[in-house]
């Protein structure tokens, strides 16, 4: 069975062929990404719609999708563009059947590093190490990071604990001059819940 994770590990033409088959993919390859990926968000949700027995394609086309916000990212400033890191966040979380941490790091600009899933849990809880988050940020040289965590749950209500986390790490990454921009709670059904939104950084 191909999971997510496998599905990060394929070039980008093997998930072309995947999606709309070996000559189909072929053909589109050449045209510009942004139509490419029009015509695969048109046959995922055709696919979806005919209740397609295999979610493969579907999953496919969610994976390009994310490396196209990621590559969107990497090259502006992720404050400028709020819907493509709360878009990049539900691609990556929100159909997860168990809580996943995840850092986005930043560069001095604001520009995606990388997108790094450093802890995963359970269905409803997932422990995340200050000492950890610090290593990678320093790993990475990151001047900021977006933190984002998901409540397969369906409700992104941030739990007392959610916040007393978002606290601890924010005073740890202080210390070394690491920003934290925000924290988003992912859910399958609703949008991502924006910490600095609701006031609580």
């Amino acid at each position: 069975m191909t999971t997510h994770s496998n599905l990060r590990q394929l070039p980008d033409a093997e998930l072309l062929r995947m999606i709309l088959g070996e000559e189909s993919a072929a053909s589109i390859a050449h045209r510009p990404l942004i139509e490419i990926f029009r015509m695969l968000s048109m046959h995922s949700q055709r696919e979806e719609a005919e209740s397609c027995p295999s979610l493969r394609p579907l999953q496919a086309a969610k994976e390009l999708l994310a490396r196209m916000l990621n590559g969107t990212l990497s090259a502006h400033d992720c404050m400028s563009d709020p819907s493509a890191v709360r878009e990049l966040l539900r691609m990556r979380l929100a159909d997860l059947p168990h809580e996943v941490f995840i850092v986005m790091l930043l560069d001095a600009q604001n520009r995606l590093i990388d997108c790094v899933e450093l802890f995963r849990g359970t269905l409803t809880q997932t422990a995340v190490y200050p000492r950890e988050v610090v290593k990678l940020t320093l790993d990475y040289n990151a001047a900021a990071v977006i933190f984002a965590h998901n409540h397969p749950s369906g409700v992104t209500e941030p739990s007392q604990a959610d916040e007393g986390l978002t606290r601890t790490l924010k005073q740890a990454l202080a210390l070394v001059d690491v920003r934290v921009l925000d924290h988003f709670i992912v859910a399958p059904c609703s949008a991502p819940l924006s910490f600095a939104e609701r006031g609580l950084l």
